[in-house]
């Protein structure tokens, strides 16, 4: 009997990642992955902190090198494969990461004139050079389109789609006037992939027009020319120029050029699904359903919950956007995260020079709940839910002499648990229960200190993603959809779950004693949080030193 096989591609910060698949049962018979070429790991960085994008030379690159390696893989591992058995092809990708381009829909960066301007790259979806633009636009909606904050969370961000164009317009009059169109970059690789890059022709994906570009049926689409004028008359030009109707994922947006068949040796028209964001698709190879949260743990994380859209839902504030069919059809996909957590960690043992990863969870996994008397702030890139606000910074609180450098490295973790607490709540206050997390990701796969912190702080298990390679799942899951049930693939996503996702068998169980202590802690925190993050706080923290070190000294005085 003919096997069939689905592939996925994952464009993450730092390399893409392809993914085989056998449809029938979620068996991963063939992976490639490939660093990208530009830049420090991938990101083009400047002096100018807030900036980093990416060369979309790599997107092209690393399309060509991971699937080459996917299938030569797949040749070995799985007997009588062939490229042609590969029925669907889905991508996801960072987000929100829009990039200039020109009439034919081409990146201006592979211009001679542009190549090396970062302006003209894909602006990545940490980049946050437009904090002033997003206040303007918030601003200006809060006044005369108040909706168009509803749904995005009451706040727009400088790492999202109008914030960063509008940068650009304002301050690089050469890629502005150069570009014709600003296409998100899961858009435009679907679209590469089959020739239909020509802005006239190009699908955009609900996923990134709806949590990113204030994208929503009710007001017909994208914002009205009218609100985008007042920004910048340029700006609603830009729209003209891009189709008006977003799309779900599982649609197909066209078929494998014979070009990017020579290249990869798989079959001229494969279906390509229509792009999504790498959470997105990592919640449907985790098997998002009702009531789950699926946290997608990197160097950021995005939280992902879904809610059937005939259900009734309040606008939740902080959120990153309430999007009908962003992950699943037939559901509003919430979207939440933090801006920063594996970049934590990994800012400081690299820059601290204290240790390894290995060795510093080593020691503080012998530490207790509040032992170290140390309490974080999780901001070190800005706060992306709930305060939405990326002129946060961090704080570590508490360090004495005697302070270690695992003491920190734990409270650092801890920080961010709480900082997922702190969504968790969001999504509970509104009414969107949460009965189960699982989660994917780096962190979720490599950091067991970290899982077993997140289950103390939580109070709830913490489930792991069968899949090390859940996002590149969802893809091929989307790429399977694409293809359909006649051509070997699947007619929906609930059945394509049920068949190609689960959780493994170990969970990590909250303890109570930790449990009872990171409470204490939590109140301590959210004061700070409050204090430094609202305008609402009380301000006065002179009882938060004084508790850390009485919650310290008990846990050491118990250990």
């Amino acid at each position: 009997m003919a096997r069939h096989y689905a592939l996925g591609l994952d464009y993450g910060t730092n390399s893409v990642r392809a993914l085989i698949v056998d449809v029938s049962n979620g068996s991963e018979v063939g992976t490639g992955v490939w660093e990208y070429s530009q830049g420090n790991n991938g990101v083009i960085l400047t002096k100018n902190p807030n900036l980093a994008r990416q060369h979309p030379a790599d997107y092209v690159k690393g399309a060509e090198a991971s699937i080459k390696k996917a299938v030569q893989q797949a040749r070995r591992v799985s007997r009588g494969f062939a490229p042609a058995d590969i029925v669907g092809i889905g991508v996801d990708t960072t987000g929100s990461t829009p990039m200039p381009v020109d009439r034919q829909g081409q990146p201006l960066a592979f211009q001679k004139m542009f190549v090396k301007s970062p302006d003209a790259m894909a602006w990545l979806w940490k980049d946050h050079t437009s904090v002033a633009e997003a206040a303007e636009i918030t601003e200006l909606a809060a006044g005369i389109r108040p909706q168009y904050l509803a749904k995005c969370g009451g706040v727009y961000s400088s790492e999202w789609y109008f914030s960063k164009i509008l940068h650009c317009l304002r301050t690089n009059p050469a890629v502005s006037n150069a570009a014709h169109a600003w296409v998100e970059i899961a858009d435009w690789i679907p679209a590469m992939l089959t020739g239909t890059e020509n802005p006239d022709h190009i699908t955009v994906g609900v996923c990134a027009a709806g949590h990113k570009a204030m994208y929503n049926q009710q007001w017909g689409g994208f914002p009205d020319a009218e609100f985008l004028e007042q920004l910048d008359p340029r700006l609603a030009g830009l729209m003209m120029n891009l189709p008006s109707n977003a799309q779900p994922i599982g649609r197909p947006v066209g078929g494998l050029t014979k070009q990017w068949a020579r290249h990869t040796g798989l079959k001229e028209g494969t279906p390509v699904s229509v792009g999504a964001f790498d959470a997105h698709l990592g919640a449907v190879g985790a098997g998002i359903t009702t009531g789950t949260l699926v946290k997608i743990i990197g160097t950021s994380t995005c939280d992902i919950a879904v809610v059937p859209d005939d259900a009734p839902l309040q606008d939740i504030p902080g959120l990153c956007g309430i999007v009908d069919g962003s992950v699943l059809p037939g559901f509003f996909g919430l979207e939440a995260g933090q801006s920063a957590v594996g970049d934590i960690f990994n800012w400081f043992v690299n820059t601290g020079k204290n240790g390894t990863h290995e060795s510093l969870a080593k020691a503080a996994g012998r530490l207790k709940a509040g032992e170290s008397g140390l309490l974080a702030l999780d901001w070190n890139n800005g706060n992306r839910t709930i305060l939405v606000d990326q002129r946060l910074t961090g704080l570590l609180m508490g360090q004495t002499l005697h302070t270690t450098p695992a003491e920190i490295y734990r409270a650092l973790i801890e920080a961010t648990a709480f900082g997922a607490l702190t969504i968790i709540n969001r999504f509970e206050e509104y009414g969107v229960e949460i009965s189960q997390v699982v989660c994917c990701g780096g962190i979720a796969e490599k950091n067991d200190l970290a899982m077993q912190i997140y289950a103390d702080v939580i109070g709830r298990p913490m489930k792991i993603s069968k899949s090390s390679q859940t996002c590149a799942l969802g893809a091929a899951i989307a790429g399977g959809v694409a293809a359909g049930e006649a051509k070997g693939g699947h007619d929906g996503f609930e059945e394509a779950q049920k068949q190609m996702t689960g959780s493994r068998s170990r969970v990590f169980e909250p303890d109570p004693s930790a449990h009872a202590t990171y409470k204490s802690l939590y109140r301590l925190y959210r004061t700070l949080h409050d204090a430094f993050g609202t305008k609402d706080g009380s301000g006065n923290v002179h009882h938060v030193m004084k508790e850390l070190i009485a919650i310290r000294n008990q846990q050491r005085s118990n250990a």
